[in-house]
C-alpha cells in the first residue's frame, strides 16, 4: 500500500471531524509501522547491535537519541557519516532522525539561541544521514513566566529551526513533553505562534492526553499537526491507563502512514532488550490489527 505525501496527509488531517467516535474510526491493518527510539531500551547498545535486533524483531525504523551509546551526533566526522548510513543502508531499517533535547524555555535569550543553533546542526547530520526529522522538545515554564508567555516564546524559537529543517527537506517534531508545557492545549498553542509547515508534534502518549478517560478531545486539537508519535507501556491498555488500541485507531483514522515508536524508560541488555521488544512486537500487532 502506498504511502500518502506529506501534503495530502496534512490536508486530510485538517479535514477530521472533531470527536470522532471510536467505532467510526479506520479498522484493518495500520499503514504505520512500529520503530524504535533508542531512549531507554537501547541506550546502552552499540549502533550494530540496534539494527541487528531490529531486524530480528522486526522494528522497521529508530530515532537515534542523543547522548547513547549509538554514537549518532552532531560530532561525528564525515567519515563515520558516511559509516553509519552505510549501517542503516545495509540492514534494512530505516534511520527516522535524531532525538535532541533541543529546548527554548529558558529565561535567557542567549540559552535559547545556543538551542536553536543546536537543533540546525542535528539538522545538517539528519540531512547528510538520510534520516526525516529532528525531535526537540518544550521542557517546561521558565520562572516568572506564565504558560502563554513560555508558548510564545518556544512557538517563536521554533521558526528558524522550522525554516532551517525545509531548507534541507526535513521535519521539526515538537515533542509533547515537559510540565505544563506537555498539556495538549499549551502543545496547539505552541503550534499556533510557529505556523511553521515544517514544524509539527511527536504524539507523546502522555496521562496528560486524557479526559474523562479518553484521549478523544486531545488527539482532535492536535491531529493535524501530528508528524511522529512515541508510545510507551504497551500494557497501560488492558489495564485501563492509557488507551492504545484507541490512539492506533484513531491514527489509522487520519492516515497516519509513519511510525510509532517505542520508547520505554527501562534500559535492558542486549538478550533481554530483544526478549523485550519481541513481546512489544506482539502486543503492537495486537493491539494496532495487524495480526
Amino acid at each position: 500500500m502506498h504511502e500518502i505525501s506529506r501534503r495530502s496527509f496534512l490536508a486530510a488531517a485538517a479535514a477530521a471531524p472533531l470527536l470522532i467516535p471510536t467505532a467510526a474510526l479506520a479498522a484493518g491493518a495500520p499503514k504505520f509501522k512500529l520503530g524504535l527510539v533508542t531512549y531507554n531500551v537501547a541506550a546502552g547498545w552499540d549502533l550494530p547491535t540496534i539494527l541487528k535486533i531490529c531486524r530480528q524483531v522486526g522494528i522497521a525504523a529508530v530515532e537515534c537519541r542523543t547522548t547513547h551509546k549509538h554514537g549518532v551526533e552532531p560530532s561525528l566526522s564525515a567519515a563515520d557519516r558516511a559509516g553509519v548510513k552505510k549501517q542503516f543502508a545495509d540492514s534494512g531499517v530505516v534511520f527516522w532522525g535524531c532525538g535532541s533535547v533541543c529546548e527554548f524555555h529558558s529565561a535567557d535569550p542567549a540559552v535559547v539561541a545556543k538551542n536553536v543553533e543546536e537543533c540546525k546542526r542535528f539538522i545538517g547530520l539528519v540531512k547528510e544521514l538520510g534520516g526525516m526529522g529532528v525531535k526537540v522538545r518544550p521542557n517546561g515554564v521558565a520562572k516568572g513566566q506564565t504558560p502563554e508567555q513560555a508558548c510564545e516564546q518556544i512557538g517563536k524559537a521554533l521558526i528558524p529551526c522550522g525554516q532551517a529543517a525545509a531548507d534541507a527537506g526535513l521535519e521539526i517534531c515538537v515533542e509533547v513533553h515537559g510540565p505544563v508545557t506537555q498539556v495538549p492545549k499549551h502543545i496547539k498553542h505552541i503550534m499556533d505562534v510557529c505556523a511553521h509547515p515544517a514544524v509539527g508534534v511527536t504524539w507523546n502518549s502522555n496521562p496528560t492526553d486524557l479526559t474523562n478517560g479518553t484521549i478523544a478531545e486531545s488527539f482532535e486539537l492536535l491531529a493535524k499537526h501530528i508528524k511522529s508519535c512515541h508510545i510507551n507501556d504497551l500494557t497501560n491498555d488492558k489495564a485501563g491507563k492509557y488507551p492504545y488500541r484507541d490512539l492506533f485507531s484513531r491514527l489509522k483514522g487520519i492516515g497516519y502512514d509513519r511510525y510509532t515508536m517505542c520508547e520505554v524508560g527501562k534500559t535492558y541488555d542486549p538478550e533481554k532488550g530483544a526478549e523485550f521488544l519481541k513481546g512489544y512486537k506482539e502486543m503492537w500487532d495486537d493491539l494496532t490489527g495487524s495480526k
